[in-house]
Order: structure tokens, then sequence, then C-alpha cells
């Protein structure tokens, strides 16, 4: 058994197995042993992500190759493999995967009432899950593990949802993402069958003709754009935001919209440039109509997730503007963005969360003159809004600088229309703020006057670094990233 422990010791299949191995050991400890349970979820989580670091304090800045590579034979024919690897674009995403985690468990450990051990398992199973996802180099367990994540969020949707909607929203979600994805699986079987391959380095040397990369690149953005997720796909997600537990909406926003705009940045930019090209006027038009259609919902909304996921609408659309701008500045801002909405979104999240569990209702009209009786939510609140609404000094403006920046380069008139979404957007951070914090206190419908307490005031507390370590430092994060974003815009001769 320690042989076995100290082959995987500081790889990327030791670091997928790590939270499996915290779930195997989960599963056969008895219900009653709630303490146990909690420590060894919380424990195995925290591990996960000082591992995780050791990836990026060993990173080499200075080469786009792909770095931690490991390849273990699985198919002999086709020859596919279990193939795994990082580079500067995925290295912040498995980061980001495994330190959202230990947050969700430690949400649960009190607003979680039913099946606590297999609360902790299913996170656990999914954290599993999307590392592989951001590590995979074989496009067909790409899908595989694409489609797994898919198996835990239904459960935890489901399961530990909130309202009595919740397996609606479980069906909704699984089946909306599902269907997409079908048609990546025909497509990822045709490259098979003309490449003989799924070798990710294999098919990024492979040229298809003009005809084949269009047909391509529509079946895989119809499998991204639901995930992202980009208009008219985006339904699914309001209804999954509302209905799931706080930490569930936690991993919907940090890391799962994440998938798809990853997917487009790992797969379909650098295997089909010509198709990027041609499509990229339809992208820009999608995103666009998203991000004043979805920002102008969110004004008119009166449940407090649901605000929260029409915002995340409006950003990740945000984050495709600066995708296929195809320059190193909005490409850099879009994966910049993705990072921060990561972060201010699920913290947002977790601040409805607190709410939820003190007053039982989300919706905005029960609330007001919260800062009387909430001083210390009330600021770390503002904090969050405003690093929603892109001030200055935090995550959010980097990002959305560069992106229009790119965006600027490619086509002035999009990136001009995009940046009404910041107007819009700050319009409804406001106001959904002076509605909750200020205004009239309802005692009515408020019963329990508590403030956070100092397990919740550590829970935001990273959150607030991160933030301010982004906005007011970013080179960290784009030194990590720039070879290999230079390289993708080199392959596809998009400069």
């Amino acid at each position: 058994m320690l042989q076995f422990l100290a082959s995987f010791s500081f790889n990327l299949s030791g670091l997928i197995l790590c939270p499996l191995l915290g779930s195997i050991i989960l599963s056969v400890i008895p219900d009653s042993r709630i303490r146990l349970i909690r420590g060894i979820g919380l424990c195995t989580s925290l591990i996960t992500f000082l591992y995780s670091l050791f990836f990026w304090i060993q990173f080499d800045n200075s080469t786009a190759k792909f770095q931690f590579v490991e390849t273990i034979r699985w198919l002999p024919y086709p020859n596919i493999h279990f193939y795994i690897g990082i580079d500067g674009i995925s290295l912040f995403f498995v980061v980001l995967t495994t330190f959202l985690i230990p947050i969700c468990i430690l949400v649960g450990r009190s607003s979680i009432k039913s099946y606590k051990r297999e609360y902790m398992i299913a996170f656990l199973i999914c954290e599993s899950f999307m590392i592989a996802v951001f590590c995979m180099l074989d496009l067909l367990l790409f899908y595989v593990f694409f489609e797994s994540v898919l198996i835990p969020m239904f459960i935890i949707i489901g399961v530990w949802g909130s309202r009595q909607r919740k397996i609606q929203a479980a069906y909704q979600f699984f089946l909306y993402t599902l269907l997409g994805s079908v048609f990546m699986l025909l497509a990822i079987l045709f490259i098979l069958s003309q490449t003989g391959s799924t070798d990710l380095q294999i098919l990024l040397t492979t040229e298809f003709s003009e005809r084949r990369q269009i047909l391509l690149w529509i079946a895989f953005f119809a499998s991204f754009s639901v995930k992202v997720p980009m208009i008219p796909f985006h339904i699914w997600l309001p209804e999954a935001h509302v209905e799931a537990p706080t930490a569930g909406s936690v991993i919907l926003a940090g890391i799962l919209l994440k998938l798809g705009t990853y997917g487009f940045l790992r797969f379909s930019i650098p295997m089909f440039p010509e198709a990027t090209l041609y499509f990229t006027p339809f992208v820009y038009a999608l995103s666009v109509i998203a991000i004043i259609y979805t920002s102008l919902t969110t004004i008119r909304q009166i449940d407090l997730k649901k605000i929260i996921a029409y915002s995340s609408v409006a950003h990740m659309n945000f984050v495709t503007i600066g995708m296929f701008s195809l320059n190193i500045q909005g490409i850099e801002g879009s994966i910049l963005l993705m990072l921060s909405h990561g972060l201010v979104s699920s913290a947002l999240f977790l601040c409805v969360g607190a709410l939820y569990d003190r007053h039982k209702t989300r919706l905005v009209k029960y609330y007001g003159g919260l800062v009387s009786t909430m001083p210390m939510f009330s600021t770390i609140f503002l904090f969050f809004t405003l690093a929603n609404m892109s001030l200055p000094g935090t995550s959010s403006f980097i990002g959305e600088f560069l992106i229009l920046v790119g965006a600027f380069q490619r086509n002035s008139l999009v990136a001009t229309l995009a940046a009404l979404g910041m107007i819009l957007g700050a319009a409804y951070s406001l106001w959904l703020y002076n509605r909750v914090i200020f205004g009239n206190f309802k005692p009515k419908f408020l019963q329990k006057f508590s403030d956070l307490n100092r397990r919740e005031v550590l829970i935001f507390l990273p959150f607030v670094v991160g933030i301010i370590w982004m906005g007011v430092y970013p080179e960290v994060f784009l030194e990590c990233m720039h070879t290999s974003i230079g390289n993708l815009v080199q392959h596809g001769k998009f400069d």
C-alpha cells in the first residue's frame, strides 16, 4: 500500500486520486461517527489543495509544453491512453477547483441535515472528476470526465436542494448539458476514425479541411456553449442555482461554468483555427446579446440566487468575447476573469447562503435595513458587490480591462457594446445591495438577528485575499499563462 501511494507522490495522477481515496475511506465509516466523517472530508480536501499548490510552485513559466505529463495505456485499439498534463492555461483551474471544495465542505457543516457522509463523498468525487477534466490530454477521456462531473452534481442538486422543485431542476441540468455533449461525442468518434488517435498532441499537428473544421467546430460548440452557458442555452442555469444547496451553487458558478470556456480554449480554438475565425462574428453576436439581455434580466429578478445566476451568464459571455478576440491580451483577460468569477460569484452565493440559513427566504422584498443588525455581513457583502461590478483594485477589473483591450483590437463595436455590460453590472449590483442592506428594517419577516460567526468570517477571508491579490498584483498569474497563450495564438496564426 505504501509503495502504491509513493508511486503517486507529487504527480497529477496522485492529485486526481487523492479525493477518490478520501471518499473510499468515508464510505466505510459508520454514519454515527459524524465528527470523524467531517474531519476526514475536510482534511482530504485541504491536503488536495496543498498538493495542487506544489504544481504551481514547481511550474516552469518559460515553456509552453505540457508539464508533469503522465501516460498510462488504457485501450490498445483504438490507440487511447490515460494521458494527463498541465500548462499555463489549465494550471489555475486545477488550483481553483481544489480551493473551492474545502469551502463547500465547511459550508455544509451547519446547513446539511441529512446524508452528511454521502454529501462529503459526492463533493470529493466531483473534485476528482473536475481535476481530471482540466488535466486530460486525450480527447475521448476528456469527454468521459467532462460528462462524469454531471453525476455527482445531479445528486447534489436532487438530494440536498433547498426547495420542492429540486428534482425538476436536477433533471433539467442533467439533460440540457448531456444532450449538447452527444454531438461532441460523435465528432470525437469521427476524428478517431480519420486520424486513428484522440491524443491532443497528435491532433494539434493534424490539419483538417476547412469544411470538416466547420462541422467539427459546430459539434464541439453544441457541447461547450451549453456549459458556459450562452444564449439561448442558458435556461437551465438559474433554475439549477436556485434549487441547489449553497455549496452546489458555489461549484456550479466557480468551476462547472468554466468547463465550457476551457473546452473552447483547449480544443476548439487550437484544433480548428480556420473554423474559429469563420465563426468569430457569430460568437461575438451571441455574447453581446447575452451580456445585454441577461444584465437587463438580472435587474428585474426578485430571488437573490437568480440575480447572481443571471449576472454569471453575463460575466461568462464577457469571457467568450475575450477568448475569441484571438490575441494574447484578450485570452489572458478571459482566463483572469474566469478565475475572478470563480472567487467573486462563489463568495456572493455564500453571502446568500448565510442569509438563507438565518431567515429561510431568498426573496429580496423580505430584506432591508440589515446594516443595523448585521454590520459585519454588510461590510463583506459590500466588498464582493464592488468586486462583482469590476471596481479597480479587484480581480474582475483586470480581467475585463484586458478583454476590452483585446476585443478593441479585433472589433471596436463589439468592445463598445460589451462595455455596456459593465455599466449594467454596476446598476444591478448597487441596486441589490441598496435593497438588502439599507432601507427600512422588516422585523415582521426577519426574526433571527445574528451577524456572521467566526466560522463564516474565516470562510470569506480567503476570497477577500484572493480577489485583492489578483486585482493589485496580477503579474503572478499572468506570467504563468503568458507563454502557453502566446503559443496558442501563434499555433493558430491568429496574430
